[in-house]
């Protein structure tokens, strides 16, 4: 039996030009800069209560994405619905999402934001209804301040609750319901392909992700990789060559790429092991690295609370497809770790930095989910947008300052090599996944308002 201990924590472009302009339009001119601030710390705040269920369930990469994107969503929805815009990319979903909006109300629109994030929240994961208390604490924090009246505030819960439940019985939909109904992952125990590594060996993770509906992405088979190298032990194979370049660099590695590994880790399935007692280590997932770090962002620029809204949302559904395109490769391809490649043919005594997660090893899922984020806030933010990433100081790692989002995503994949996680093609090839996912997405969105057309 596993004992769970939780941890966790949390130059402008054109675009970014044209964003602020609306956004300070969009504001009710009494709002100054400070309130503007204080707007978007409450959201990002509330974001990371969502955050910090999922790791309490130890929930996994996939459902994390969904989990952000259902509730980044729900959000989003409400200002639309609030501030009347016509063309969102809501519109632009695979399966239509048609809210039908209450009639108009007097309602705060922050308020009633961030309660239909977390009303959604609250229906979707296993233990979201924890985020009652945070909704209370909500309702208090704005009636203490004084931010708004009574009625005002039961006007937008009502407001809040109507567009989330439309938003939930939309998610019932999207095949999550029906997972457990497939057929179960089993190792094919054959040359080349996964199979369960230490120290707990558990099985494979949502080997039907791919069955999950996308938002954005009509074709899975447009963004299939190329196929990962052939499996073989020849010293002269690109295969082999690749295993011993994960064992040769695990071996030398310095302090700083050590420290780039574990600040990259985000493995909710972490185990160690106290005499018999196995002990699970919560983190947060590689998801909710790139949330916190598009809360980073939002801050530093000093967006305004709709714009922060938007581009949270916009990067979680990002995610959530990239998920669904990454594992389905995983599972078609079935690539073995190289922990048991190199424990089988090299060194039985070798253990990779990090501990390997539980699923087949191509592509990386650290490559094509941080290449797809970065694009994303690339597009919104601007290519030369610096911040400091400090998603991991809970866990007693340092800070560390970035030049772009790029750079970052960049040094996530590479990661996973100094960690002894992932090949070198799957890390290379997840990149150019997750920049093709990326770019799909924004050419689909193609939004009106706060974002400029490419």
């Amino acid at each position: 039996m596993i004992q769970y201990i939780s941890k966790i924590r949390f130059g402008l472009s054109p675009f970014m030009v044209l964003s602020l302009c609306i956004g300070l339009i969009l504001l009710p001119s009494h709002l100054n800069a400070q309130s503007r601030d204080q707007k978007v710390n409450l959201y990002v705040q509330n974001l990371f209560a969502i955050t910090e269920i999922m790791v309490s369930d130890v929930t996994p990469p996939t459902g994390a994405s969904r989990f952000y994107a259902y509730s980044t969503l729900g959000a989003y929805a409400a200002m639309v619905g609030e501030q009347g815009i016509k063309h969102s990319f809501i519109n632009e979903f695979n399966q239509p999402l048609n809210i039908n909006y209450p009639d108009p109300v007097e309602i705060d629109s922050t308020f009633s934001a961030i309660y239909c994030m977390l009303e959604v929240g609250k229906g979707i994961m296993p233990s979201g209804k924890l985020l009652g208390k945070t909704q209370e604490e909500l309702f208090q924090k704005f009636k203490t301040n004084r931010w708004t009246n009574k009625k005002i505030l039961e006007n937008s819960i009502a407001y809040a609750q109507e567009i989330a439940q439309q938003i939930l019985t939309y998610s019932k939909s999207d095949g999550y319901g029906q997972l457990s109904a497939l057929p179960r992952y089993t190792p094919a125990n054959k040359p080349g392909t996964w199979y369960p590594t230490p120290p707990a060996y558990l099985m494979a993770i949502d080997p039907e992700w791919k069955t999950i509906r996308t938002f954005y992405i009509k074709d899975l088979e447009r963004f299939k990789p190329v196929p990962p190298a052939p499996f073989s032990m020849e010293k002269n194979s690109a295969f082999y060559k690749q295993v011993k370049e994960v064992y040769d660099t695990t071996r030398v590695l310095n302090q700083e790429k050590r420290l780039i590994a574990n600040f990259w880790d985000c493995n909710p399935f972490m185990v160690s092991y106290s005499g018999h007692m196995a002990i699970g280590l919560k983190k947060i997932s590689p998801g909710g690295h790139w949330v916190n770090i598009t809360g980073i962002a939002s801050k530093k620029a000093k967006l305004s609370f709709f714009q922060a809204v938007e581009v949270h949302a916009m990067v979680s559904l990002g995610l959530h497809d990239a998920f669904i395109s990454c594992w389905e490769e995983k599972y078609d391809s079935d690539r073995i770790r190289p922990e048991t490649v190199i424990n089988r043919h090299l060194d039985q005594n070798w253990r990779p930095i990090l501990q390997t997660p539980p699923f087949p090893e191509y592509t990386s899922g650290h490559s094509v989910i941080s290449r797809t984020s970065a694009v994303l806030l690339t597009s919104y933010f601007g290519e030369n947008f610096s911040y400091t990433d400090t998603s991991e100081e809970y866990f007693g790692l340092p800070a560390r300052k970035f030049k772009s989002f790029l750079q970052a995503s960049d040094e996530a994949a590479i990661s996973r090599l100094y960690g002894g996680i992932h090949y070198r093609d799957a890390i290379e090839v997840g990149i150019n996944q997750g920049n093709k996912i990326a770019h799909h997405i924004l050419g689909r969105i193609k939004p009106q308002g706060t974002l400029s057309q490419k």
